[in-house]
């Protein structure tokens, strides 16, 4: 056992690496929307599906073919980033529109607005499997769809036994620089001091002039499209999606966010590495099988006996 952790722990910490920075991405999502109404948006995770499946639309339509220079390769991915973005996240306006906004409006409970995100998620999962995808593709929804290679799963370096890809570098920059982006918008920002001060006081920020149904859109919009961006990673990453693909992402995204602290932003970082790693060491001694599986127990054992998470704070206690 000793021999498998020093030949696979460089490799499975990359490899959770990789993963951790999609998981962080989409925890994003869940923890702007937790920090601002307090609601768990569990159709979030079809915010992503919507995101993967707009990448490999781009994809089909365009049929990259080799070989591919750096500059040709940015470019689509900066082309799938920015679509998957727009698209994730103006499908997450529409969903606050249709799913939350008027129960928030009549005064309804949360446990109301939560069973509509679960209906809207059903719902979303349904329509792509039987109508939207036979229709963009002409191919069963219900069936895996894979995506063309645009980026070569070229080695570049080593560290140790264990080898960092083109891909690799790609999906842990480009997340970093995406998180960071969104770190600084709510940090230094009006409209991030807008988010912050209706996560705070919802009355006050209404008596200082900000709008909160322009509040809630922006945080819809700017959750979804960090999944947008999560999703064309993980097109260019694994080269496949499905109609079905958000639920377990999505799952695990949740369970990163409470790791981190729900309603942290830097918590959402920190927890999708932190989940990532620990779903690739844990392979190591238990098989790949159990992998899923570890992603859970670590949601209940933070529930357990860190349910506030590893940072804690929450987006209404952020300061600038």
């Amino acid at each position: 056992m000793f021999q498998d952790l020093q030949s696979q722990f460089l490799g499975s910490t990359i490899g959770g690496l990789v993963a951790g920075s999609i998981y962080a991405l989409i925890a994003l999502g869940y923890t702007m929307v937790y920090g601002v109404l307090r609601l768990i948006n569990f159709a979030h995770s079809e915010i992503f599906m919507i995101g993967t499946m707009t990448s490999l639309f781009i994809l089909v339509t365009i049929a990259p073919t080799a070989p591919f220079t750096i500059f040709s390769m940015i470019g689509i991915l900066l082309l799938l980033i920015v679509a998957s973005a727009l698209v994730s996240g103006g499908s997450a306006i529409v969903l606050e529109q249709l799913a939350y906004r008027p129960l928030r409006k009549k005064g309804a409970t949360r446990l109301a607005a939560l069973i509509s995100a679960i209906g809207a998620s059903l719902f979303l999962q349904e329509a792509f499997g039987l109508k939207i995808i036979p229709w963009l593709f002409d191919k069963p929804g219900r069936v895996q769809q894979p995506a063309p290679r645009f980026v070569p799963h070229e080695e570049l370096f080593r560290i140790g036994n264990g080898v960092v890809r083109t891909d690799h570098v790609f999906v842990i920059v480009g997340a970093v620089v995406v998180m960071v982006v969104l770190d600084q918008l709510v940090s230094r920002t009006r409209i991030g001091r807008g988010i912050r001060a209706t996560a705070q006081d919802p009355e006050a920020a209404v008596l200082m002039g900000v709008s909160i149904d322009r509040i809630v859109r922006i945080t819809f919009l700017l959750g979804g499209a960090m999944a947008g961006v999560a999703a064309a990673l993980f097109v260019m990453e694994y080269e496949n999606t499905d109609y079905r693909i958000g639920f377990l992402l999505g799952i695990k995204a949740f369970t990163a966010a409470v790791l981190g602290g729900i309603g942290n932003l830097r918590g959402a970082l920190l927890g999708g590495i932190v989940l990532g790693l620990v779903e690739n060491w844990s392979s190591i001694f238990l098989g790949s099988a159990w992998k899923d599986v570890t992603a859970f127990v670590v949601l209940v054992l933070v529930l357990m006996f860190r349910p506030t998470g590893i940072l804690g704070e929450s987006l209404q206690r952020a300061r600038a």
